[in-house]
């Protein structure tokens, strides 16, 4: 299956947005993509908090105590009192701790916690395609409009000469002042029909503004123009380039990702640790100098086995099974969803280039009929109704043309965007 494909030829120009220009403009001023790739910069960091669990904790604690009253034990009457402990207490240490062996619990932490950074990194990839397909959609609306005002001006310059031909025709007697009249009914219409035109102009550059985050410029300027450039498309590699590049996938994918690793996490939460641990400092109290301060050390070793904890740990693996199973009826369904895509925007593409072939037979048949009906009004064989009808098949015509390749173009890119390519 092959379909057609159409390109803008939007050249760069320094006072206006080409279709490029206006992507960028709008994805530089989008405050969405900064709240998202902030929080992209919170799971990094997030990331390397869980390698400082790979280091050693190193602690320094000085504290003092005053103790009243103290033991204290007098042998005699005549001898000193014995002093068991000071009453003033002062300890300096710094404390170092290392885990040796916690059986991949940390590992599980960073891999889990490195998912999630990549989820918010593919976020921010879906936001900005959003966003840039949209400004492409709105760049080529007001493209459409504009083109399509330019259709109505003709035909009201045409109509207006016609006019004039009957006022002629009128003071030479040879027609009525009906003719007249209806041609300027029709110019009226035709006018009218520019008017709402002219309110989508508006409405278009209003909604450019906005995705500029720029509500102050209303008419921003915009320059690029439409051209019908049909190609080939392979639609089995349309399908396999979907599957690989769309976000969602990659979204889907990172959840899958992200549960399985979140269920791991779980199951390495509950295995023992094993730790070493030294202290090093200073600290009064020793006999038979209680205030005098001594520097003293600790060493320890220690081994935590959980034991029992109320079967949260299986009710936990329970609960992150059941995310795993979600996570993958979810990418199922990403994966049909974007085959549906593809070929929705392939049938678009073919039903817009079988309407643009009908177009340009129509213009060529509406120019034929209205030249015939001129020439036969002209030797007074025709009716001027003929001419008017002849004149709006025409315009009616050049805009089904110009509504087919709009619709072409918005097809192009929906498929792009439904194969995941960037056009940014």
């Amino acid at each position: 299956m092959t379909v057609g494909a159409v390109h803008a030829q939007t050249p760069t120009i320094s006072d206006s947005l080409a279709l490029d220009g206006t992507i960028r403009a709008v994805l530089d001023a989008n405050p969405a993509i900064t709240t998202l790739e902030e929080e992209v910069n919170a799971a990094a960091s997030r990331v390397t908090q869980t390698r400082g669990g790979f280091l050693p904790q190193i602690t320094g604690t000085a504290t003092y105590t005053r103790i009243d009253p103290v033991v204290k034990l007098q042998l005699s009457p005549d001898s000193p009192e014995f002093q068991f402990a000071p009453n003033n207490n002062y300890d300096a240490h710094i404390t170092l701790q290392y885990g040796i062996l916690d059986f991949g619990k940390k590992n599980a932490s960073y891999n889990l916690a490195e998912s999630r950074r990549i989820a918010a990194a593919d976020q921010v990839n879906l936001t900005r395609r959003d966003l840039a397909y949209s400004a492409a959609q709105v760049y080529y609306n007001i493209l459409f409009v504009r083109e399509s005002i330019k259709v109505q001006d003709a035909q009201i310059a045409s109509l207006q000469q016609h006019q004039r031909e009957m006022e002629k025709r009128v003071e030479g007697g040879v027609s009525t002042r009906f003719d007249v009249t209806t041609t300027q009914v029709r110019i009226t219409q035709a006018q009218n029909t520019k008017i709402d035109l002219q309110n989508q102009l508006r409405n278009q550059q209003v909604q450019l503004a906005r995705l500029l985050h720029k509500p102050e410029y209303e008419n921003v300027p915009v320059r690029g123009a439409f051209a019908y450039q049909p190609q080939a498309v392979d639609v089995n590699a349309a399908l396999a380039q979907a599957s690989e590049n769309r976000p969602e996938v990659k979204l889907a994918r990172d959840a899958e990702n992200t549960a399985n690793l979140n269920l791991k996490f779980i199951e390495h939460s509950n295995k023992p640790i094993l730790g070493v641990g030294a202290q090093l400092g200073a600290k009064n109290g020793y006999q038979p100098n209680l205030d005098q301060i001594r520097p003293n050390s600790v060493g320890v070793v220690q081994l935590s086995v959980p034991i029992y904890d109320g079967n949260k740990n299986k009710n936990q693996r329970v609960e992150a099974l059941a995310a795993i199973r979600g996570t993958q009826a979810r990418t199922q369904d990403t994966q049909e969803q974007i085959r549906a895509d593809v070929q929705q925007a392939l049938n678009n593409m073919q039903a817009s280039a079988a309407r643009h072939d009908n177009a340009l037979q129509q213009i060529n048949q509406a120019t034929d009929a209205f030249t015939r009906a001129q020439s036969r009004y002209r030797y007074g064989v025709g009716s001027n109704l003929d001419v008017l009808d002849a004149e709006t098949s025409l315009a009616q015509a050049r805009l089904a043309r110009l509504q087919a390749i709009y619709n072409y173009t918005l097809g192009q890119y929906q498929l792009k965007r439904a194969t995941g390519e960037q056009i940014w």
